[in-house]
């Protein structure tokens, strides 16, 4: 299936590790010039350097990729960072590493006001200044990575649940409000998947569980009817059907990329 995704741009946040940086790759195998967002330069210079020298799409060297460096817990950094680039975008893939963990009731309303701060305000940063373009091309894809938690709360992600579910309501508002205009606003929810996210998972919860890592890694698999966990590329290949034109009439959806862990419908 050829995603005709050349000639379009996309920025993609968390670029320098898990599914970002898959997502990224992805999309430049596709055809698209990718724009990498993330805080750490010297990994972003490095994901630069292997999507180029590995870039499968056969014009590659047609496409014109870079990168931002932004810190999403600073809003104002990140806006000042977007509205620095010339560039415009058809595609916005809104990925954020995940809150704490921890149960609700401990935290701060310093943790909550963080989360939404990196999850819903610099989201709306980087849409309000996507859309105009999206909108005189007729053109545009906002995508945000969140999680299963918003369809299944997840015990001791207190936070994230919140957050999450606040990121998917946000999304949906969008999606009706952009809709007319030809762009479409979708939520991929990642199941587990080997990222250091998942790491730092284990090792919370068999702190809490006083069982070992493999243990717990095992316990988590066996919730999954695929009885593995996913692959950062397996998510950004939903990710990057979402960004492409075959997929115009997918307007508002919560996507599970999670092996079937999820139990609703």
């Amino acid at each position: 299936m050829n995603l005709e995704l050349q000639n379009k741009n996309a920025l993609v946040c968390g670029s320098t590790q898990g599914i970002g940086k898959a997502t990224a790759i992805a999309l430049a195998n596709e055809g698209a010039n990718v724009t990498l967002v993330a805080r750490n330069e010297e990994k972003l210079k490095e994901v630069l350097a292997e999507i180029r020298e590995n870039c499968q799409f056969e014009r590659s060297r047609e496409q014109c990729h870079g990168y931002l460096v932004a810190d999403f817990s600073k809003p104002e950094e990140l806006k000042k960072a977007i509205e620095t680039t010339d560039l415009k975008f058809h595609i916005l893939i809104n990925n954020t590493g995940g809150p704490k963990g921890g149960e609700l009731l401990t935290a701060t309303p310093t943790d909550l006001i963080n989360a939404f701060q990196m999850h819903i305000v610099c989201n709306q940063i980087l849409t309000q200044a996507v859309v105009p373009f999206m909108k005189s091309e007729k053109f545009g894809r906002i995508i945000n990575v969140i999680s299963t938690s918003v369809k299944e709360p997840i015990p001791g992600l207190g936070v994230s649940n919140t957050i999450r579910n606040a990121v998917g309501n946000w999304a949906k508002t969008l999606a009706t409000e952009l809709g007319g205009f030809h762009i479409t606003v979708n939520n991929v929810l990642p199941g587990f998947t080997n990222t250091a996210r998942l790491d730092q998972i284990i090792k919370i919860k068999s702190e809490k569980a006083n069982t070992t890592e493999a243990q717990m890694e095992q316990l988590l698999k066996s919730y999954v009817p695929a009885a593995r966990f996913a692959k950062p590329e397996e998510t950004a290949a939903a990710v990057t059907f979402l960004a492409s034109e075959q997929a115009s009439y997918i307007n508002g959806i919560n996507l599970p990329v999670d092996g079937g862990r999820t139990k609703s419908l």
